[in-house]
Formats: C-alpha cells, structure tokens, sequence
C-alpha cells in the first residue's frame, strides 16, 4: 500500500515487481523501473518508465530491499507459477482499508488521488503523464526520451513538502 499511495502505481505494476526493479539512481536516489515482465505485462507502451521513490514509497522499497534476496520477487505471495495475481493483492488491501476509508474509495483510488496532488502543486499535465505511465495527447507526446528523473525528483519532493 505504501509503494502505490506515494507514486501512483498500478497496484498490478507494484505487485509483479522484482526486487532488482528498485535501484538507487546515478544520484543515489531510490527508484523504481516499471518494466514488463513474463508474469506481468504493462497496460500500455507508456507504462514502462522510472518512477521516483519518496515519502512512504521510499519507505516501503527500502524495507524490500532489507528484507529479500537479489532476485526475489517483492510481494512474493502474489507471485506464483508465472503470473501475477493483482486481483488476490486488490482484494486483500481493499478489506483491511474498508473500515477506514469513505465508501468507495479503494486500492485504485491512491492513483487517481496521486494526480491530483501533482495537479496541487501545478505539475505539468506531460510530467504527471509521465510519472503515472498515463497515456498522453498528441503525436509530439511520444518524442524524445520523456524528463530526466532529476525533474521527476523535483516534483515528487515538491509534492511531499506539501502532503505530509
């Protein structure tokens, strides 16, 4: 929960992780590589990126770190005979958050909240597209390499400072 509520991660992009996808950055900033995989695969082309860690993500990615071997899946229990099983990890977290959360709100509600606190801080709509592997409008969207991690960084602090 931890992981998804601070960087807007599909909970089936979370759950299908690897140990080995979070990795500090040439800065030595912890991050995380959203990248396909044989036992989960990515909604879009655009899901594939690096995603900031801070806050309560930083928090959670460090305690996988400390506490599986190199290769590990991260939620191993979500990860059996080659697939990725997002449904048992929704339903699972969506019960223990039931009795504290207004009705409705779900797992899935820490995306659409993630955009809206970059929205808060006046994020550029392209870099919150970037961050939460939503797809962008227009064909130039689609050029270059995107923003280096550093202006991700820069936002995800911003957005900390604001929301803790």
């Amino acid at each position: 929960m931890a992981l998804v509520s601070d960087t807007g991660m599909r909970l089936a992009e979370a759950a299908g992780l690897l140990r080995e996808d979070i990795r500090e950055d040439e800065d030595g900033q912890l991050v995380v590589r959203i990248v396909p995989h044989p036992w989960r695969r990515l909604k879009t082309k655009g899901s594939e990126r690096v995603v900031p860690l801070v806050g309560a993500a930083e928090w959670a990615a460090r305690r996988i770190l400390e506490h599986r071997k190199p290769g590990d899946f991260a939620f191993p229990r979500y990860n059996q005979e080659g697939y990725t099983n997002a449904n048992s990890a929704s339903a699972a977290l969506n019960k223990w958050l039931k009795p504290m959360v207004l009705e409705g709100a779900s797992m899935h509600s820490f995306r659409h909240s993630m955009r809206d606190r970059l929205r808060a801080v006046e994020c550029p709509a392209d870099v919150i597209d970037q961050i939460g592997g939503w797809q962008s409008d227009g064909v130039g969207q689609s050029y270059g390499q995107g923003y280096p991690v550093a202006v991700l960084f820069r936002w995800m602090h911003l957005l900390q400072k604001i929301w803790v």
